[in-house]
């Protein structure tokens, strides 16, 4: 999320009689804050336990469900409302959500996980993935490079994604654990089907609940609209993704959340980014990318390492990539109040 894009966001978010039609009190916003945790938790357990068992029934590795399933499936709204701020001739805020969001996925939401669950070493050594996911990165940084991205630019992004899905299938068809799993038998197929796509839903409601209290709230505190976009905004945005990667690290379930986060990733760059550009080109900034665009580049390394079996997942790195987006938060706030 880029400093332009949160006052707009917040208040989009915020407004009481946008979201409901109507006045709503502060023990309503409170009663949906609690609520809404408690639904975005239970969510995201499910969306976690039906997504492996749809991987068993379909012989699917569980980082393909993670990457597709999960991943792209909760970073679906980000498309929407991006593609809604380009034809309203907003696409720097696409820009600031892409970004933004991939630095969240791994500063803010990998780095809280590892802080409170720590995992092992990831055993699956996936490559075509995450080199995928390297070259969208660093192809993006170069796209960017001169401070534009043409309508072509996004065809090209939105044709590397098209490329991407069946490599990806392919490097990762089978699953070793699907001939003799019991859930397959306990849950039939068109059950699992639904109880995913159900858990999804309540996901994503769930979190723009979330952020609607939350919003409603400090508002009610005369907390800025500045702040409120910089911190609640910028956070709640990113609540599936981070309800998802708690769930499956409770589980152990690391290539489900090594999938979401690649899978979220990779979908910011190439969808969100790529229809953004064809629906509207735009100029960059030079801060967003020597700030955004480095910062982005710079923790998928963690990210991609992780992926890849090369490290562990310890406290110590989920406590650094989480003082990473903090001082990278501090910095936008900073650099939002010396603007004119």
């Amino acid at each position: 999320m880029t400093e332009r894009s949160a006052p707009a966001i917040a208040t989009m978010a915020g407004c009481p009689r946008l979201y409901c039609g109507v006045f709503v009190t502060l023990p309503v916003a409170v009663i949906t804050l609690v609520l809404g945790f408690l639904v975005l938790a239970w969510s995201a357990d499910r969306l976690v336990a039906t997504a492996s068992t749809l991987a068993l029934h379909l012989g699917l590795a569980p980082l393909l469900v993670g990457l597709f399933v999960v991943g792209f499936g909760t970073s679906t709204p980000e498309l929407l409302v991006s593609a809604l701020a380009a034809m309203e001739g907003q696409p720097e805020l696409a820009l600031g959500n892409a970004l933004g969001s991939n630095i969240a996925n791994v500063g803010l939401i990998l780095g809280l996980t590892l802080l409170f669950i720590p995992l092992g070493r990831h055993r699956e050594r996936e490559r075509v993935t995450l080199g995928l996911l390297v070259i969208a990165t660093f192809g993006t940084l170069l796209l960017l490079g001169d401070l534009r991205l043409t309508r072509g630019e996004g065809i090209a992004l939105l044709g590397l994604l098209v490329l991407a899905m069946p490599l990806i299938a392919w490097a990762n068809r089978g699953n070793p654990d699907a001939a003799a799993a019991p859930e397959r038998a306990a849950h039939p197929l068109p059950r699992t089907v639904l109880g995913l796509a159900g858990s999804l839903v309540l996901l994503l409601i769930s979190a723009r609940a979330l952020i609607w209290a939350a919003v409603t709230l400090a508002e009610a505190a005369g907390v800025s609209q500045l702040v409120i976009g910089l911190s609640i905004v910028a956070v709640g945005t990113s609540l599936p993704e981070l309800a998802t990667a708690f769930a499956a690290a409770r589980r152990q379930e690391r290539a489900l959340l090594y999938g979401n986060l690649i899978g979220s990733n990779l979908f910011n760059l190439l969808a969100v980014l790529g229809v953004t550009v064809v629906l509207h080109p735009l100029t960059v900034s030079l801060p967003v990318l020597l700030r955004d665009g480095v910062i982005m580049a710079a923790l998928t390394v963690p990210l991609v390492l992780l992926a890849r079996g090369a490290m562990g997942g310890a406290r110590t790195l989920g406590a650094t990539l989480l003082v990473a987006f903090a001082l990278y938060q501090l910095g936008l706030f900073l650099f939002a109040q010396g603007a004119p």
